[in-house]
C-alpha cells in the first residue's frame, strides 16, 4: 500500500514552474503568424491559400504579416481552407490576465450577508470575469470583545482559513476545530460552518473562498 507522502506526490503533479511558450500580445500579429504556420505546415503556398479563400495574394500577405485586422468572415474562410477550428487561429494570442494589489490596511470593509456586530470583514481583492472559471474572494476577518456569535454560514465552493491572531473554536458540520495562530482549515463550504466560541480576543484570520464563476 503506497504511503501518504507517495499518494500526495501523485496528486500534486502540476509543475508550477512550467512556462508556456511566449505568446503575441498584438491580436492581428498573432492571427497572422498562426495562419502562416498552418499554411506552411500543410505545404501550401500563399497562392494556394489565396485561391481557396478567394482572397488576393496581396491581401493574404497583409493578414499573415499582421498589417490588417481581418473580418470574422475572412477568418472563417481561412480556417475552413486550413481545415482547423476557427478558434485555433487565435491560439497564439496572449490575453490579459488579471491581478489586484492591495496595500496593507487598504482592504475594502464590507457588510457580508449574515455578518453580525463586531465582525469586521476586509475584502483583500476581487477578480470577477476571468478565463479560469473560478471566482476567489480573500477576506481578512477580525473578531473583538464586541463581536456577536452568529449562526453558521453555508454557501457553495471551497473555503480556507488561516489563523493569524487570537484563538477560536471553529465549527464545520459536526466537527469543532481549535484554531490558533498558524493553524489552517480547508473545507467544503456547503456544510454549515463558522466560529463556535471566541476563546482569545482579538482574533484575526484570513478566509479565502473560491466558487464556480456564474455563466
Amino acid at each position: 500500500m503506497p504511503s501518504k507522502s507517495a499518494a500526495a506526490k501523485a496528486k500534486l503533479s502540476q509543475n508550477p514552474h512550467a512556462v508556456k511558450e511566449p505568446r503575441e500580445k498584438n491580436l492581428e500579429v498573432a492571427i497572422g503568424r498562426q495562419v502562416r504556420e498552418l499554411r506552411k505546415r500543410q505545404r501550401m503556398t500563399g497562392s494556394d491559400l489565396a485561391a481557396q479563400t478567394g482572397l488576393s495574394v496581396g491581401m493574404l500577405s497583409k493578414i499573415e504579416n499582421g498589417v490588417i485586422s481581418p473580418s470574422l468572415n475572412t477568418l472563417q474562410m481561412l480556417a475552413d481552407a486550413l481545415r482547423v477550428p476557427l478558434i485555433q487561429l487565435f491560439s497564439g494570442f496572449e490575453e490579459p490576465r488579471g491581478a489586484m494589489h492591495v496595500k496593507a490596511g487598504e482592504g475594502v470593509e464590507i457588510e457580508r450577508a449574515g455578518t453580525r456586530a463586531g465582525h469586521q470583514y476586509q475584502l483583500l481583492g476581487h477578480i470577477g470575469s476571468n478565463n479560469s472559471g473560478v471566482v476567489v474572494e480573500p477576506y481578512l476577518i477580525e473578531l473583538t470583545d464586541a463581536s456577536d456569535r452568529f449562526p453558521a454560514f453555508q454557501h457553495e465552493g471551497m473555503e480556507m482559513l488561516y489563523m493569524l491572531e487570537g484563538r477560536v473554536s471553529y465549527r464545520h458540520g459536526d466537527q469543532i476545530y481549535d484554531m490558533e495562530p498558524g493553524d489552517s482549515l480547508l473545507f467544503d463550504a456547503d456544510s454549515p460552518h463558522g466560529p463556535e466560541e471566541l476563546l482569545e480576543l482579538p482574533a484575526k484570520y484570513l478566509s479565502i473562498i473560491s466558487y464556480p464563476q456564474q455563466k
